[in-house]
């Protein structure tokens, strides 16, 4: 069965947009910043992104600054929104140009507005379990996808391979969370990992998100499993695939997410969300 990930997040984003237009006084602000002309990134944030601002009620500005910015000037202008009572979000699209320090400008923004989840004190709270810090988007997405499609969690093996900050190490520390629709037990391999088709193949849960395009195959899951496909990769044709041999293992696999329209949605939506909960935290403590 295909999980819809962008029915899903359509359906999350109609109840944001719901509570924020009940909203009295000014609307959610989330701020995006974009260094330099890549047209990927540009096309993400615009198309995408602010899009899904415009469509929920959320008001969002974008910063776009030169790639040649130095460091200094950036962390300037993630001050100056740090102290914007108007912005409740702050996002920094990656990549960034060589000469910027990532780690430098992630503990830079104000750990209250770091509605993608990757300030230091936000990981911190993530994976002691913490309520009130902010889950990165990407693996908040999946959790939620599995969640809303009524996949179980708990006490099934979740493969996750890849073991990147960004996907792979943030969704096993949320996975194996002692919380409801959480409590799996979770393998992190990589490609570093010997007998991997073994430990695919033991998996309840699979979560490509290794960044090779088709690497997962037929072979390496377990029938009548689930399958995650995180990965975004472009062939030399120009056509967009997932980590995932879609065909093949979309014939064993009882449910299996699409690349587009599974997880990438679902990453929208909870950075929506996360803006609107920073929006509500930060009204209540006025």
């Amino acid at each position: 069965m295909l999980i819809d990930g962008k029915k899903i997040a359509n359906e999350i984003q109609a109840e944001i947009g719901q509570k924020v237009l009940e909203l009295q006084g000014r609307k959610p602000g989330l701020a995006f910043i974009l260094i330099g002309e890549m047209p990927a990134s540009q096309s993400y944030v615009r198309s995408k992104k602010k899009k899904a601002c415009a469509e929920t009620g959320i008001a969002s500005i974008l910063v776009e600054l030169p790639a040649s910015i130095s460091e200094s000037d950036l962390m300037k202008q993630i001050e100056r929104l740090n102290l914007d009572p108007n912005i409740d979000g702050i996002l920094v699209q990656l990549p960034l140009p060589s000469h910027i320090n990532e780690r430098a400008v992630t503990c830079a923004i104000d750990p209250k507005k770091d509605v993608d989840g990757f300030h230091p004190l936000n990981v911190g709270k993530m994976l002691l379990g913490e309520d009130d810090g902010f889950l990165p988007c990407t693996p908040h997405g999946i959790k939620i996808l599995l969640e809303k499609s009524q996949i179980p969690i708990e006490g099934k093996h979740v493969v996750i391979v890849g073991r990147s900050n960004i996907v792979g190490k943030p969704l096993a520390a949320i996975l194996m969370q002692k919380k409801p629709h959480c409590n799996a037990t979770v393998t992190i391999a990589h490609s570093q990992s010997e007998h991997l088709h073994s430990i695919t193949r033991s998996a309840d849960i699979l979560v490509a998100a290794i960044g090779r395009p088709l690497f997962i195959k037929k072979e390496m899951v377990k029938p009548g499993s689930t399958v995650i496909d995180v990965g975004i990769n472009r062939l030399p044709n120009g056509k967009i695939v997932g980590d995932i041999e879609f065909p093949s293992v979309s014939e064993v696999a009882a449910y299996i997410s699409p690349v587009p329209g599974g997880v990438g949605p679902m990453t929208i939506a909870m950075l929506l969300q996360n803006t609107l909960w920073s929006y509500l935290k930060r009204a209540r403590f006025k």
